[in-house]
């Protein structure tokens, strides 16, 4: 009976965490269509080229190396996909220790949860350097990022490893990041801002007399779009970081994590709206965009132990931020055209910083020392690559293809040709 239990047990939180990972894999389109919302006309083809891409960059160099530097076992190592050994290991724990509470799910559906959070963060990446970047220079970043950037910080976080064999966040630290405001979201952030500071602001952004000049985005329906599909795949992702659904203390927080989830979001909507219509004296729709999002971000560090009323805040908090910050930066002449160094980045340290509010069994002192570990190690190591990348095939495209598009430059292919100026309108 126990082991008849056991194997519902067992089919439920694999297929919880499947489902869940899918919602993650459906975020991809999320980012897709704000990205190419936001972008100009020009570029969309690109943009919309490089989202595919890396999804799949991501999906293979995860395979090959990331997952087994991340948690000392891959799928061409460990034969993780082989169901009957972890069956059989799975039982074997559960006769020793008891089915309830075990976090029990096919270690191919493990592989497939971790690898949809890596393609997320490589995304972040991507609206960052929009409009200027080589193409195929940032694919080969893409390679270095999921392959190795990212699942060393991983390792050192959820994987447990210690930091250059000095520490271990979690276990020295007392680190704790639920489902990636730091590990995902902050890592995504870190590497974008180092591509941006090589990279330079898009021609026109910045006038010599230091006015900012902005520059609308082609599509704001298709950014809408696109940031309700980030809303409703955000479920999967925090959700799908409680492990398991399988008894009724998980099925709970599960329900909990929801619900946080959905509140911190609405949260960020209306704080952003609120400061846009201070600031700038108008509703701001792609500020409002970014407050969602802000608000997704920073209660991704902790979904599960804050009441409902609590996440609102840390999302209002984190909406209220991603307005500032995105002002700020572009007083810095940090050029992002989608706002993602904001977003993921700023915000994504407030919702580290906002755990041990609302978690007891975490400290600021350890919090801080794991956004600085992901802050430095990211940032550095991105900065690095992307400079031996400029050195060897460059990473900006030309001023005359900026100016065309990238589209045309880079893919040559017009998102909308019957709109463009060499388009025709006859039939």
């Amino acid at each position: 009976m126990e082991n008849n239990i056991f194997h519902l047990q067992y089919a439920m939180d694999t297929f919880y965490f499947l489902v869940c990972g899918a919602l993650v894999m459906w975020m991809a389109a999320g980012f897709s269509m704000l990205e190419a919302g936001l972008v100009r006309a020009k570029n969309t083809t690109e943009i919309l080229t490089k989202n595919v891409t890396l999804f799949a960059i991501a999906c293979t160099s995860y395979l090959v190396v990331g997952y087994d530097i991340m948690y000392g076992g891959g799928l061409f190592l460990d034969g993780i996909a082989g169901g009957e050994t972890l069956v059989a290991d799975a039982l074997k724990a559960s006769a020793e220790n008891g089915f309830e509470g075990d976090s029990v799910y096919s270690g191919a559906s493990d592989f497939f949860f971790q690898v949809v959070f890596v393609a997320t963060a490589m995304s972040i990446v991507s609206g960052a350097v929009a409009e200027r970047m080589k193409l195929w220079s940032f694919m080969l970043f893409a390679v270095v990022m999921t392959a190795f950037i990212y699942p060393m910080e991983g390792a050192w976080t959820w994987g447990g490893s210690s930091v250059f064999g000095m520490y271990s966040l979690g276990d020295d630290y007392g680190f704790s990041d639920f489902a990636g405001s730091g590990i995902v979201h902050l890592a995504g952030a870190a590497a974008a801002l180092a591509g941006v500071l090589l990279l330079g602001p898009r021609k026109g952004k910045y006038s010599k007399d230091g006015k900012v000049n902005a520059i609308p985005g082609a599509n704001l329906p298709l950014a809408t779009l696109g940031t309700f599909i980030l809303w409703m795949g955000w479920f999967g992702f925090n959700g799908g970081s409680v492990l398991k659904l399988g008894d009724i203390a998980n099925a709970n927080s599960v329900a909990m994590v929801f619900l946080n989830t959905n509140a911190a979001a609405a949260g960020g909507v209306i704080a952003a709206l609120i400061v846009a219509r201070i600031l700038f004296g108008k509703a701001d729709l792609t500020m409002t965009l970014n407050g969602a999002l802000a608000g997704l971000v920073a209660i991704t560090a902790e979904p599960s132990t804050p009441s409902a009323l609590a996440a609102t805040l840390i999302g209002a908090f984190g909406g209220a931020l991603v307005v500032f910050s995105i002002v700020t930066l572009d007083k810095l002449k940090i050029d992002d055209p989608v706002g993602a160094i904001s977003v993921h980045g700023v915000v994504g340290m407030w919702g580290l910083l906002a755990v041990p509010l609302t978690n007891t069994g975490t400290t600021f002192g350890g919090q801080l020392a794991g956004l600085l570990t992901i802050l430095v190690w990211v940032f550095v190591v991105s900065l690095v690559t992307w400079f031996i990348i400029k050195m060897i095939m460059g990473i900006r495209v030309s001023e005359e293809e900026e100016y065309e598009g990238l589209d045309i430059g880079e893919c040559g292919l017009e998102a909308y040709p019957e709109f463009g100026a060499s388009g025709s309108h006859s039939q």
